[in-house]
């Protein structure tokens, strides 16, 4: 008897599937509608962050290009406190 019962609560479930099927179809455009444009709208956001770190960079290179010029020039020229390995051939 608890056969004929979980064979019945089964095919209840697959006729509420079923007629549920349109409803969940419906569902499912709409979500995957909300997705894309959320992800529309996220890939702009990062697209204007990216135009204001550029921005800023371009607005502050007068400062960090001689900078880095110095910084440059000063590693080129410094002497290491290193000595260097020796090579040893066999």
């Amino acid at each position: 008897m608890k056969t004929f019962l979980k064979i019945l609560l089964i095919a209840a479930l697959l006729l509420l599937a079923i007629k549920l099927s349109p409803v969940l179809f419906v569902g499912a455009l709409i979500g995957m509608f909300v997705a894309t444009v959320l992800g529309a709208v996220g890939v702009s956001l990062v697209v204007a962050l990216l135009a204001v770190v550029l921005a800023a960079a371009l607005a502050l290179s007068p400062i960090w290009v001689p900078v880095l010029v110095v910084l440059g020039l000063v590693s080129l020229f410094r002497k290491t406190e290193r000595t260097p390995q020796p090579v040893v051939t066999a």
